[in-house]
């Protein structure tokens, strides 16, 4: 196989979002390369009449249950343990501003 060039690499963190600075992509390529290498004797296998396999706990199927409705707290029972409450509405701190309620 062939093996990756400092582009290939810069194409792949390009697309992955990655920023790399020029060392970083010259350590990446070769850290590649070197993945691929040991990988490589996984394509020499003959795989030709091996039956493929399925899930591996046999048949296992959807377990989940009927969406049935059910009762439920009352507002004011959902409510009854908030420490902060406001309008009918629990109230937390703003995740955006520090500290305090907003």
């Amino acid at each position: 196989m062939e093996k990756l060039t400092e582009k290939d690499t810069k194409a792949i963190a390009d697309y992955a979002k990655i920023a790399l600075d020029e060392a970083q992509v010259i350590e990446f390529t070769d850290y590649l390369n070197e993945t691929i290498k040991m990988i490589n004797p996984i394509l020499d296998i003959d795989i030709e009449n091996v039956d493929p396999t399925f899930h591996p706990i046999g048949n296992l199927r959807n377990v989940m249950r009927e969406d049935e409705p059910n009762p439920s707290f009352t507002q004011d029972e959902a409510l009854a343990n908030a420490p902060l409450q406001e309008d009918g509405a629990f109230k937390i701190p703003s995740p955006l501003a520090e500290g305090g309620d907003q």
